[in-house]
């Protein structure tokens, strides 16, 4: 088995190398090859890569290269983990939003519909070209923002699948608090990428007993420290939201926050500086502690579990993915795709039928796929027109003076990336 990793000198990778080298019974690699073009990054990730697999006693070949075609070339599947316009883009994307007095994050609001443009057409670009080299490879984009660019994949006819880390980071919690073993925890997980409530908790699997109001009554208070909620919200919800849904029901509040520290990105770029040393350690064989840090909570077991159902390995009948609607969720259109709970094997991603969210949810799930379906045409086409409209349909805007203004502090600082400005 192949598998290529486009973005492999990510600093997130070396989390990935782990899993692989833990998790082989489960997806047995062969070759493995890690594409970047930025060559540099690319030898110090690839040299403790293969230090991880020697000390783990993997088997597998580890290559690395900066040409795109020879690495996905005979790829049974292809892994999209890549950031356009690096951590310098994204330091924009948490900033300028923030003058208009909205959110400043990178997957979500303005910031998010900046990452969408950009990142789109360069991996339409990448994915035709894993086709033209086998199309029989799956694709799984762990991309950001995952469900726009999973959207414009599936919609231009190519095998694809999206990950988030979302959902297997809920699952290790709530097993932990519940003294069981992560796979006997079955999420009822529903909406978008990284719009998403856990409506129940289920021990055994998707027919199991659900255990959310336990966890709600033993556990919220930690639950709801940790998503930065107030408890009594969660008890008012009767879910559990992901930790995205603070920029939708305390907006302002995190404004004011985001406005009086140092960005996320700034953060994550003295990180991957700190990483980037200590992977050039020739006696480095391990993923160091610090890469906790840097976030991808459990990515490697979310990847190895999707990418060998895909081929058909050992992995879970049932993973949360996004995948296309498919009337799952009825108000929203068949193309649009969601985050919730589907079997998974050798022909996809199948979204098991799901109980209909409560109207709170309903509403916000359905806005933000108007929105989503707005940033496709504007990634897709271009143009200030389509931007404005994109802006001006997400919630955390919504103003047509704020989306004005947005729109012109989008292009200005990513003129660069994008072909029709």
């Amino acid at each position: 088995m192949k598998l290529t990793v486009v973005g492999g000198g990510s600093t997130y990778t070396p989390e990935l190398i782990d899993g692989f080298a833990r998790l082989r019974d489960t997806l047995p690699i062969e070759e493995l090859v890690l594409v970047d073009p930025a060559t540099d990054r690319l030898d110090l990730v690839g040299g403790l890569a293969r230090r991880i697999f020697t000390r783990q006693q993997h088997p597998g070949r580890i290559t690395t290269t900066t040409d795109l075609d020879a690495g996905v070339d005979g790829a049974d599947a292809v892994l999209l983990q890549l950031r356009v316009g690096g951590q310098a883009a994204r330091e924009q994307d948490e900033t300028w939003p923030l003058e208009c007095g909205c959110v400043g994050q990178e997957t979500t609001g303005a910031g998010g519909l900046a990452k969408a443009l950009r990142t789109v057409p360069v991996v339409l670009d990448i994915a035709d070209r894993v086709r033209r080299a086998n199309p029989h490879a799956w694709i799984i984009d762990f991309t950001n923002p995952v469900g726009i660019v999973t959207r414009a994949l599936l919609q231009a006819g190519h095998k694809a699948v999206g990950l988030c880390n979302v959902a297997i980071g809920f699952q290790r919690k709530f097993a932990g608090l519940l003294g069981v073993a992560p796979a006997d925890v079955h999420l009822d997980h529903v909406g978008l990428n990284h719009l998403t409530w856990e409506t129940g908790v289920r021990l055994g699997g998707p027919e199991g007993e659900d255990v959310l109001p336990k966890l709600l009554s033993d556990h919220g208070e930690q639950i709801a420290t940790d998503l930065h909620l107030p408890r009594t919200l969660l008890n008012r919800l009767n879910a559990i939201p992901s930790y995205y849904l603070r920029y939708y029901y305390a907006h302002d509040e995190v404004v004011r926050e985001l406005r009086t520290k140092p960005s996320r990105a700034a953060e994550v770029a003295a990180m991957e500086r700190e990483l980037l040393q200590m992977y050039g350690d020739p006696a480095l064989d391990e993923k160091p502690a610090l890469l906790a840090k840097r976030g991808g909570a459990y990515y490697s077991e979310a990847a190895v579990d999707l990418a060998a159902a895909l081929l058909g390995g050992s992995g879970s009948p049932y993973q949360v993915v996004n995948t296309l609607n498919r009337g799952t969720l009825p108000f929203l259109p068949d193309d649009a795709v969601i985050e919730v709970q589907s079997a998974v094997g050798r022909t996809g991603a199948t979204p098991l039928p799901a109980a209909q969210p409560d109207p709170l949810f309903a509403g916000l799930i359905a806005n933000v796929t108007a929105y989503e379906h707005l940033a496709l045409e504007a990634a897709l086409h271009g143009g200030r027109d389509r931007v404005f409209r994109a802006l001006l349909a997400h919630p955390l805007i919504g103003q047509y003076d704020h989306a004005d203004a947005l729109t012109d502090r989008l292009i200005a600082h990513n003129r660069e990336h994008l072909t029709w400005a």
